[in-house]
């Protein structure tokens, strides 16, 4: 059975990272960026590493981020992923010795073989929905039919997904994952633990039957 992972975005509380992690959740993402209102301290993003199960992956978003700021963030969080979700160049994205995945904010005529090409090193692509202002979390889709067929790197697909339509974007897209944030959210930034299980629920239900 082929298997979508879940990487579940925008923790602020230790106790609900764990519970998303212990639910089944592959990737937990940590958002290092002022503006959001999912944005937490090296001190809160600490507390809520040191309480997830073992095989967890740490995923540390930036947008925009000076090297110094990124720097000392994995200095002092066990982060394993690095996601990218600016305007970072491939060379900006390498520096750190760190596997990473590159945010690609879609609009027509975006062309996602070169941008494959241009990021040829990272562990995959994250489509996400453009908006203007916002830089992710807006819950907000984008048209799915924008996506090439195929694909050199593995696709991570954002943007406004949710329990209602989980199940689509597997079918639809056939994504390597799905990204969630605001779709799981009581309210920006503080998940809902009835959502997240219901949301992967969905991610199985729909692996089990393709």
């Amino acid at each position: 059975m082929k298997r979508t992972r879940v990487k579940i975005c925008g923790f602020t509380s230790a106790e609900q990272a764990a519970f998303a992690a212990h639910a089944g959740t592959d990737a937990i993402g940590l958002v290092f960026y002022p503006p959001s209102p999912r944005h937490v301290s090296i001190d809160k993003a600490q507390k809520i590493v040191a309480a997830l199960p073992a095989f967890t992956t740490v995923v540390a978003l930036f947008v925009d981020a000076s090297e110094a700021q990124i720097r000392e963030v994995i200095e002092q969080v066990p982060i394993d992923l690095l996601q990218f979700h600016g305007t970072e160049s491939a060379d900006a994205c390498r520096l750190y010795a760190k596997p990473y995945i590159k945010a690609i904010r879609m609009r027509t005529d975006t062309d996602i073989k070169a941008l494959s090409t241009e990021y040829h090193d990272a562990s995959g692509l994250l489509l996400d929905a453009y908006h203007a202002k916002a830089k992710g979390g807006t819950g907000e889709q984008f048209d799915w039919d924008l996506i090439p067929k195929h694909c050199a790197l593995p696709i991570i697909l954002a943007g406004g997904l949710g329990v209602h339509n989980a199940r689509d974007a597997i079918e639809h897209v056939k994504p390597y994952a799905l990204d969630v944030s605001s779709g799981v959210e009581a309210e920006k930034g503080i998940k809902d633990n009835t959502k997240i299980a219901a949301f992967l629920t969905e991610v199985y239900l729909s692996d089990r039957n393709n």
